[in-house]
């Protein structure tokens, strides 16, 4: 009997096309697949591929997963990173590998991608109260007894309609109230009162199973380490609560705890190994997302590998090749890469390389910096006529993963020399 076949791996039998930014041309016109082309290894820079081109460095990815793996584990967490970041499953299968208990999700469609490639525990950061995923959800979870869902809730109107949805599916879904972060902030009740009504409204479905309390501290008004602290603190305490009051689900094995984005998972580890032991064991689980490829700026300012930095630290695992196509004046130049292949939410990107179009050598980008952006440009503005010419390719770093990876379906992954050793495939 042919046994099953795993969809991660299968990736590699999709065809090299017009699909994918900043391929090889002629790997389509040999009718490649991605293995193929990536058992071929060709260097970045002399073996076909077009401009611009985003690239992940080998090393660098392999640092991160290797770092946040062995924080949770030390710090006694539990590791469900958010997938939103990547949504790349074979990316997921290394978060695994390195020990994430699960993979967070923020909408249906992500769930629907983790489950297709296997995905068996998920962590939906948000109240869901579409009818049509929630019987999706509960059709899954009643198909596979081994798939654990969990999901926000945060309003009762929202615990009515989840219940009205699910009366006649074949299975319960597992909650947990989620605290919101102070006025002004996101999601979540905003009071403990309110987290109180929450559950009592779960607790009279039999629909909904209360397991836990969840909650993200980056969006405590004006963070800074006392005030998420003090958040923190707020959500264990409703989680000993609920606890003490027998507000879980009778038959429930372990109580969820979660928080975690990727500029405050310290203060989450100080506060979470603050909790008393419980009625049952507690699943501690942490969030964070971006760190897989971290950044060139916003998150290289956030990380609290910089409050902290005997417990490691994250590379920048992004570079976006591009090249010179016009050279108007010594003071001004222009690639081709803009808005359409660029994360510009929180910041324009840093010019990082040059490499000149003739000798191949590389050389810092001293004097050149990125002042705007159009959808299929970034202007250049250089310090002297000699800092780039026209053809010279010039690599740029950027900020906010999330919004980096969204504008790439298939993203070389290239060693130091580099060669290209692998494709990261993305479905947003």
């Amino acid at each position: 009997m042919a046994s099953a076949s795993d969809p991660v791996q299968d990736l590699a039998d999709e065809p090299v096309d017009h699909r994918f930014k900043g391929l090889p041309p002629d790997a389509q016109t040999q009718g490649l697949t991605v293995g193929q082309l990536a058992a071929q290894r060709r260097d970045l820079h002399t073996g076909g591929f077009t401009t611009p081109v985003l690239t992940l460095d080998a090393d660098a990815l392999e640092h991160n997963l290797a770092a946040l793996g062995a924080y949770a584990a030390r710090h006694d967490l539990a590791f469900a990173p958010h997938g939103k970041t990547c949504m790349a499953p074979q990316l997921f299968r290394r978060q695994l590998d390195h020990g994430a208990w699960g993979i967070t999700a923020a909408v249906p469609h992500q769930a629907r991608v983790y489950r297709a490639f296997g995905i068996q525990r998920i962590f939906l950061a948000n109240e869901l109260v579409d009818p049509a995923a929630l019987r999706w959800v509960a059709g899954e979870l009643a198909a596979d007894p081994d798939f654990r869902f969990v999901c926000y809730v945060d309003s009762v109107r929202g615990v009515h309609l989840m219940d009205r949805a699910l009366r006649d599916a074949p299975a319960v879904v597992d909650v947990v109230v989620e605290l919101g972060a102070g006025e002004g902030a996101r999601t979540g009740a905003r009071t403990e009162e309110d987290c109180r009504a929450v559950a009592d409204a779960v607790a009279a479905t039999a629909t909904l199973r209360l397991v836990g309390v969840g909650g993200y501290e980056a969006e405590v008004p004006e963070a800074d380490p006392d005030r998420v602290h003090a958040y923190l603190r707020r959500l264990t305490a409703l989680a000993v609560e609920f606890d003490k009051a027998g507000r879980y689900a009778a038959d429930l094995e372990e109580i969820v705890v979660s928080a975690g984005g990727s500029a405050w998972f310290d203060a989450v580890a100080d506060v979470f190994a603050e909790l008393p032991e419980l009625s049952r064991p507690t699943l501690k689980l942490l969030r964070s997302g971006a760190y897989v490829s971290h950044d060139h700026g916003w998150y290289t300012r956030l990380t609290p590998f910089n409050r902290h930095p005997e417990e490691g630290g994250l590379r920048p695992a992004f570079r976006l090749w591009t090249q010179v196509v016009s050279r108007p004046s010594p003071t001004q130049a222009f690639v081709n890469a803009g808005k359409r292949d660029i994360a510009y939410d929180l910041g324009l990107p840093e010019a990082e390389l040059v490499r000149d179009a003739l000798t191949g050598v590389e050389r810092p980008a001293t004097g050149i910096r990125v002042v705007k952006l159009s959808d299929q440009h970034a202007w250049l503005e250089t310090g002297s006529a000699d800092d780039v010419q026209v053809g010279d390719w010039v690599a740029l770093g950027m900020s906010h993963p999330c919004t980096i990876f969204e504008k790439w379906p298939l993203i070389p992954v290239v060693e130091a020399d580099g060669t290209v050793t692998d494709y990261v495939r993305t479905f947003f």
